[in-house]
C-alpha cells in the first residue's frame, strides 16, 4: 500500500540539492529495504539530496507521511534511523523563520519548512508511542521528538517524568534534558518544569549522572539565576559518578577499538594530497563521544560562557576523571576554552600533559595534538612531551614515527609536531627520521621551521625534496608550498639555490601560487640570494600579479635599487597585491617618497585592510609628519574589523611616543577576555597581547 501511495504524488515536479526529485521514491523504497547496504546507502541518498546540508526541500516535506508510516511499521528493519531523519528534518523546519521564503536550488519560492512542521505536528502523537518501543534505536530519538513537536506540553512533560526510571543512563539524561527544552518552548510549563529538575538535582537517591543533568538543564531554564554553587555542586557531582557506570576501566584504553591498524604510510588516492587525505580522516574522528556525560558538560561549558577560572576548575576534575572516556573527551573542551579565551591556561595545560600515557595511545594522539595546537601557551607542557616522544622510542624503537599500529604512530607523530611547534631540538632526531625515510614526511615538513637551530641538517634535505616536486602535478603544490615555508621559516640562506629552481619549474608549470611563494622565500635572504637576480628579473613583469608582485619584492631585497623597483610597486598599489606592495614601500623607507600621494589616495579605501596596508607603509615612509593621520585611520580600521589588529598593533609599536593617542584603545584590549588577533588563533591573540603590553610599558 505504501508503495502505491508513493508513485501517487507527482515527485517529478519537485526538486532537490541535485535536480528533480524523482529519485526520491526510490530512496524511500530503499530505506524499507531487508539489505543493510540498501538501506544505508538509501538514508545517504536522502540525506545528501532531499536533506542536503539540513535543507527543507517540497520533496523532503512530501516524503515525511511514508517516513511516520515506516517508523510506525514493527517490521520497518531499522526504525530508529527513520526516527532520527524525521527528527533532523523537523530541528530544521523548526529553525527556519516561520514568516520566511525561502528559495529551492531551481529559484522556486518554498515554504517547504511550514509543510514539514504541519506535517509532523499532525502526527506528533506518533512519537508518545515510539517512547514505550522495546528498541532502544526507537525509544531515543522520539524522545527528542516528543519533547520537540507535542502541542500539549504538560502532557510531554508528563510522559517524559514517567520515562525517567528507565534503565538506560543515556536514555535518562536525554529524559532531563528534553524537559528542559519543553520547558524552554512553553512558558506555562516553565515553572513546574524548572522546580522538577531542581528537586532532582537534589534527589540523592538518583545517579549522580542524571542529578548533574538536572543540575545543568535548570541552569538553562533560568541561565540568570547561575549562582556561585552551581560549579562546586557539579564538580562534587562529576566526583560521585562511578567508574563502573560509565563501563569505563582505569587501565583500558579509551577508544583505541575505534581506530584500526593500518599499514605505516598507506598511499591516499591518486591525485589526493596527503594532507587533504588526512584532514578526512580527521573529520572521521569529529564530534566522536566517548561518555555519557559529555554533551551535558559541553552545554554546562556554554551556559558559563565567560566564567573561565569555573570553567577551568570545571575541566580540571574532567581531565582528572576516573573515566578515560570523561578524560578524552575533556581534552577537546579545554582545547577549544584555551583557543578561545585569554587567561593563565598553564594548570590547565598540564593536565592535558598529564594524558600523555604510552599505555593509552588513542588518548595520547588527541592530547599531543591539542598542544600542538595551542603552541605557543603549551609551553609548560614541553617536558612532558619530550619525555613522550623519549618513551615511545624506547618501547617501539627509533623507527616509531613509521610504526604500523595505527594509534601508536599517530601519538607519536602529534607529540613530536608539538614538540617541534615549541622550537625544542629533541625533536629533531625524529623529523630527520621522516624526512629521510618518507613516511608521513609531509608532516615533519610542516614543523620543521619551527627548528632554526638545526638548519644545518634540515635545510639539505628539505632542498631535496622541493627537487623532486613534479610541479606539472598539481596535487603536489601543497606539498611544494609546505616545504618553501619551511624553508623560509628556517632562514639558511644555503636554500636559496634549490628555491630558485622550484621558481623555474613553478613558472613554467604556471603553478603561480608556488612561484609567489618560493619568490618570498628567496627574498628573505637578501643579498645572500642576489646569484637569483637573472630569474627574479623578468619575473617583475610576469602576466600573473602575484608573481609580479613577490618578484618585484625580491628585486628590492636582493639588490636594493629603489629607484627601479618604486615605480613598479606604486603601480601594483592598484592591484590585489596592494599589501605586498605597500608593505615593500614601507621597508624602503624614505626613498619610497615618490608614493606618498598614492599611499594618501588608499586611505579612503572603503576596505579597511587597504586603508591599514597604506598607512603602515605612510608612516614607515613619512615618519611623524603622517602620525595623526595613522593613528586615526588604524584605530578606525580596528573598530571595523578586529582581524586588522595584529597589523595594527604592529604598526603602532613601530611608531613608539607617536602612537600616545592610541593607548586607551590599547589598555581596554588588555581587559578583554576573549581572545582577539586575525583568526582569532591562540598565536596571533598571544604575539597581540605581547605588542599591547610592549606599547603601555613605553608610554
Amino acid at each position: 500500500m505504501m508503495i502505491n501511495e508513493i508513485d501517487s504524488v507527482d515527485w517529478e515536479s519537485m526538486g532537490h540539492a541535485y535536480g528533480p526529485a524523482s529519485d526520491v521514491p526510490g530512496w524511500l523504497r530503499g530505506m524499507a529495504s531487508a539489505d543493510p547496504g540498501t538501506r544505508n546507502e538509501a538514508f545517504s541518498d536522502f540525506y545528501n539530496a532531499a536533506h542536503h546540508q539540513g535543507d527543507v526541500y517540497p520533496c523532503t516535506a512530501a516524503s515525511l507521511p511514508f517516513l511516520f508510516k515506516m517508523a510506525d511499521s514493527p517490521v520497518s528493519p531499522d526504525r530508529g534511523s527513520v526516527i532520527g531523519l524525521l527528527l533532523s528534518i523537523g530541528r530544521k523546519s523548526l529553525d527556519m523563520d516561520p514568516e520566511g521564503v525561502y528559495f529551492t536550488p531551481d529559484g522556486t519560492e518554498s515554504r517547504a519548512h511550514v509543510d514539514a512542521l504541519a506535517v509532523i505536528g499532525g502526527r506528533a502523537e506518533a512519537f508518545v508511542r515510539w517512547v514505550a518501543a522495546p528498541d532502544q534505536e526507537v525509544r531515543r530519538p522520539a524522545i527528542e521528538g516528543l519533547g520537540l513537536f507535542l502541542d500539549d506540553s504538560a502532557r510531554a512533560v508528563e510522559v517524559l517524568r514517567s520515562l525517567l526510571p528507565g534503565d538506560g543512563l543515556v536514555e535518562r539524561l536525554l529524559v532531563v534534558r528534553t524537559v528542559a527544552t519543553v520547558a524552554l518552548r512553553d512558558p506555562a510549563v516553565h515553572g513546574a518544569a524548572a522546580g522538577w529538575l531542581e528537586a532532582l538535582a537534589g534527589d540523592t537517591g538518583q545517579a549522580p549522572e542524571v542529578r548533574l543533568a538536572a543540575l545543568v538543564h535548570r541552569v538553562r531554564c533560568t541561565p540568570g539565576e547561575l549562582g556561585e554553587a552551581v560549579v562546586p555542586a557539579a564538580v562534587g557531582l562529576i566526583r560521585e559518578i562511578e567508574q563502573a557506570e560509565t563501563g569505563g576501566d582505569d587501565d583500558a584504553p579509551c577508544g583505541a577499538e575505534a581506530e584500526p591498524d593500518v599499514a605505516a604510510g598507506a598511499a591516499p588516492s591518486p591525485g589526493v594530497p596527503p594532507q587533504v587525505a588526512a584532514a578526512f580522516k580527521d573529520l572521521e574522528q569529529h564530534g566522536r563521544v566517548h561518555a555519557p556525560t559529555t554533551s551535558l558538560l559541553e552545554a554546562f561549558h556554554t551556559l558559563l560562557g565567560d566564567r573561565v577560572s569555573e570553567r577551568s576548575a570545571l575541566l580540571a576534575e574532567q581531565l582528572c576523571s576516573a573515566d578515560p572516556g570523561v578524560r578524552y573527551d575533556a581534552i577537546r573542551m579545554a582545547r577549544e576554552l584555551i583557543g578561545q579565551w585569554r587567561g593563565d591556561h598553564s594548570g590547565l595545560v598540564v593536565l592535558i600533559a598529564g594524558c600523555l600515557l604510552p599505555e593509552d595511545a588513542y588518548t595520547s594522539a588527541a592530547a599531543a595534538e591539542a598542544l600542538g595546537a595551542l603552541v605557543p601557551v603549551s609551553e609548560p607542557a614541553r617536558e612532558a612531551l619530550a619525555a613522550y616522544v623519549e618513551a615511545c622510542r624506547a618501547e617501539h624503537g627509533p623507527g616509531v614515527w613509521a610504526a604500523r599500529e595505527r594509534l601508536v604512530r599517530r601519538a607519536h607523530q602529534e607529540a613530536v609536531r608539538a614538540l617541534a611547534g615549541l622550537g625544542d631540538l629533541r625533536a629533531l632526531p625524529c623529523v630527520l627520521e621522516a624526512l629521510d625515510e618518507g613516511t608521513d614526511a609531509w608532516r615533519a615538513v610542516q614543523v620543521a621551521g619551527h627548528l632554526g637551530g638545526a638548519a644545518g641538517d634540515l635545510t639539505p634535505r628539505l632542498s631535496k625534496l622541493l627537487a623532486e616536486v613534479d610541479f606539472s602535478d598539481a596535487s603536489q603544490s601543497m606539498s611544494a608550498n609546505a616545504l618553501v615555508s619551511a624553508l623560509r621559516e628556517l632562514g639558511d640562506p644555503a636554500a636559496a639555490p634549490a628555491l630558485a629552481t622550484a621558481v623555474v619549474a613553478a613558472v613554467r608549470e604556471e603553478q603561480w601560487h608556488t612561484a609567489a611563494s618560493a619568490l618570498k622565500a628567496l627574498a628573505s635572504f637578501g643579498r645572500e640570494a642576489a646569484f637569483a637576480l637573472d630569474v627574479v628579473g623578468p619575473l617583475a613583469d610576469a602576466q600573473d600579479v602575484t608573481v609580479r608582485a613577490a618578484a618585484t619584492a625580491a628585486l628590492w631585497e636582493l639588490e636594493g635599487d629603489a629607484a627601479g623597483v618604486v615605480p613598479r610597486l606604486v603601480e601594483l598599489l592598484d592591484t590585489h597585491e596592494n599589501d605586498e606592495a605597500a608593505a615593500v614601500l614601507g621597508r624602503i623607507g624614505q626613498a619610497a617618497a615618490p608614493a606618498l600621494p598614492r599611499l594618501r589616495k588608499m586611505m579612503a579605501a572603503g576596505y579597511e585592510w587597504t586603508r591599514v596596508y597604506a598607512v603602515t607603509a605612510l608612516w614607515d615612509i613619512g615618519g611623524d609628519a603622517e602620525a595623526p593621520a595613522v593613528v586615526g585611520t588604524l584605530l578606525t580600521a580596528w573598530a571595523e574589523n578586529d582581524a586588522t589588529s595584529n597589523h595594527v598593533l604592529a604598526c603602532l609599536s613601530r611608531m613608539g611616543p607617536a602612537a600616545r593617542p592610541a593607548l586607551p584603545r590599547v589598555r581596554e584590549e588588555l581587559t578583554l577576555l576573549r581572545r582577539s588577533g586575525r583568526f582569532r588563533s591562540v598565536p596571533h591573540d598571544e604575539e597581540l597581547q605581547s605588542a599591547c603590553r610592549s606599547i603601555t610599558a613605553r608610554a
